[in-house]
């Protein structure tokens, strides 16, 4: 059987850098052989979305007979939803994920910076539209999916996320952050959802900043 691949997907103003990008890469460089867990990659996504959707289904079909995991967190939940629903071979691991982004979104139109690599670039309506053209209504197998969501999500309202998997497993856990507390700790999950197997750790409460 082939080994899947691994796609990180960062959120919006993100980047491979990202704590949660950095987390899982050391983990697997920590605690498997490539041989025996497959291949890693977080591609540095576009601001535009149609653009980031292009890169990464570039990545997809240059593996069309491979299982593909995507790990998406936030605004790269979304984009795994559309990408799971096109595309047989992908499952997909959702970390806190925006659901209705074009709504989010909406509040940070104008000028941006992204917090990693500084490049700056105007967010506009058509940033938006692009978003909306990518928006899935009803997922068609839900067993393809795991969510893990934190209730304190500053960013996000969490209760979106498991409304719309209402039908998938999932891990909700009291406290938290929108950067997903002790996300390592879930990581050996994700590795298990890989292989067909649902084994999730107790969703013990999380100190949180939300008054």
């Amino acid at each position: 059987m082939l080994l899947p691949l691994f796609i990180y997907i960062h959120g919006f103003n993100s980047s491979p850098d990202s704590v949660k990008a950095r987390l899982f890469g050391e983990y697997l460089k920590a605690n498997h052989k490539q041989a025996d867990i497959g291949d890693y990659s977080v591609p540095a996504l576009s601001h535009w979305p149609s653009k980031a959707i292009m890169q990464l289904e570039a990545l997809i079909t240059e593996n069309p007979q491979r299982p593909v995991l995507l790990i998406g967190s936030s605004l790269g939940g979304f984009y795994s939803l559309w990408l799971t629903e096109r595309y047989e071979n992908c499952t997909t691991v959702l970390v806190n994920p925006a659901i209705y982004p074009y709504h989010l979104l909406a509040e940070w139109l104008g000028d941006n910076e992204n917090l990693y690599t500084h490049e700056r670039y105007t967010l506009t309506r058509e940033h938006l539209t692009q978003l909306e053209a990518l928006a899935v209504d009803k997922v068609a197998d839900p067993q393809r999916y795991l969510l893990l969501t934190q209730t304190a999500d500053e960013t996000l309202d969490y209760r979106e996320a498991v409304e719309f998997f209402n039908e998938s497993p999932a891990f909700i856990q009291p406290g938290g952050s929108h950067g997903f507390d002790q996300f390592e700790k879930l990581i050996p999950a994700i590795i298990s959802f890989s292989r067909g197997q649902l084994v999730l750790p107790e969703a013990n409460p999380l100190p949180s900043f939300i008054e």
